[in-house]
């Protein structure tokens, strides 16, 4: 998959990475608002789906010890239901979390890079077209309360976490950008990316990245260091299995079945299903998205049935 269409500024909306997106790697290094933990959550790609939040604060609730939970962006997306916003965004901001390009393009307001979502070629016009829209919808939603974008303005693009002596950097997309998609799960298998991988590490003086944004969960081991990406919280993430992915990173084993994870030296690097209620989510989802809606075209057949991936795939 390409990684170069979110340098490109003339790029069209849903397509561009607007430069203030780009940090690069080297600003991880800051430890200076690093958290510490026993055990975090990584969960991005909530996308407005509440049951999920339901089911998510349960699994946080099993743990033991100093457990964090962070959201890393795209917890917005489809409730453009105003009372739905306010209560994702209630429930949300009372954990810690980071923008994704969805909240930084609420925050933003002018719409300049529609989505932001930073697309590669290989999206079809129409789907970028389509989460424009989506987006569109969306911001007309935020604008009920300038409150609600204030507090989405004021969130980090990054956060570093120290899990006993390693050092997490948690990111919506890569190392680099926001909308970055270097740890799309094919990019991460590229044998021409590994030597830039590796590098990444180095730059940001972290043992684990993780991230999202790219809708598709991934793991990758590079020598004693990992890359994890949790696809999507809120929608599924493989053919016919109907529940969102969450990272787990913890000095103890998850108290919850894992998918598939791997060790980085004390700590537990794991994916878990998120079962939601599917039924109570669909229905939310109906109510603001009906047949024929940007959404509803975009994303009811995933919903419905998962995407064409699987969970062999996505340990790369």
């Amino acid at each position: 998959m390409s990684t170069e269409p979110y340098e490109d500024s003339l790029a069209e909306p849903g397509r561009s990475c607007p430069l203030h997106y780009r940090y690069g790697a080297a600003a991880l290094q800051r430890t200076e608002h690093d958290l510490h933990a026993d055990t975090l959550y990584v969960a991005g790609g909530l996308y407005g789906n509440r049951p999920a939040l339901d089911a998510l604060g349960r699994m946080v609730d099993a743990e033991r010890g100093n457990a964090q939970l962070l959201f890393n962006g795209d917890f917005h997306w489809f409730d453009v239901d105003p009372h739905n916003f306010a209560d994702v965004q209630r429930r949300v901001l009372a954990h810690r979390a980071i923008a994704g390009n969805v909240e930084a393009e609420l925050a933003d307001g002018s719409g300049d890079a529609g989505c932001g979502c930073a697309y590669p070629d290989d999206v079809p016009h129409a789907v970028v077209d389509r989460s424009n829209r989506i987006h569109t919808e969306l911001s007309r939603t935020a604008r009920h309360d300038p409150h609600w974008r204030g507090e989405l303005a004021a969130l980090d693009f990054w956060r570093g976490v120290r899990i006993g002596d390693a050092r997490v950097g948690v990111v919506h997309g890569d190392a680099e950008s926001l909308a970055g998609w270097d740890f799309d799960a094919r990019a991460l298998r590229d044998p021409g990316r590994h030597a830039h991988h590796v590098g990444v590490f180095d730059k940001a003086r972290c043992d684990i990245l993780a991230s999202s944004h790219t809708c598709l969960p991934a793991l990758a081991r590079f020598e004693q260091r990992a890359v994890i990406n949790n696809g999507t919280a809120g929608m599924p993430n493989f053919r016919e299995h109907l529940f969102g992915v969450v990272s787990r990173i913890a000095l103890t084993p998850s108290p919850h079945p894992v998918l598939y994870g791997t060790r980085i030296g004390a700590l537990h690097v794991d994916a878990l299903a998120l079962r939601y209620d599917v039924g109570a989510w669909l229905a939310e989802f109906n109510a603001q998205w009906p047949d024929g809606s940007p959404a509803a075209l975009n994303y009811r057949d995933r919903i419905l049935a998962g995407p064409a991936w699987t969970i062999a795939e996505a340990q790369t």
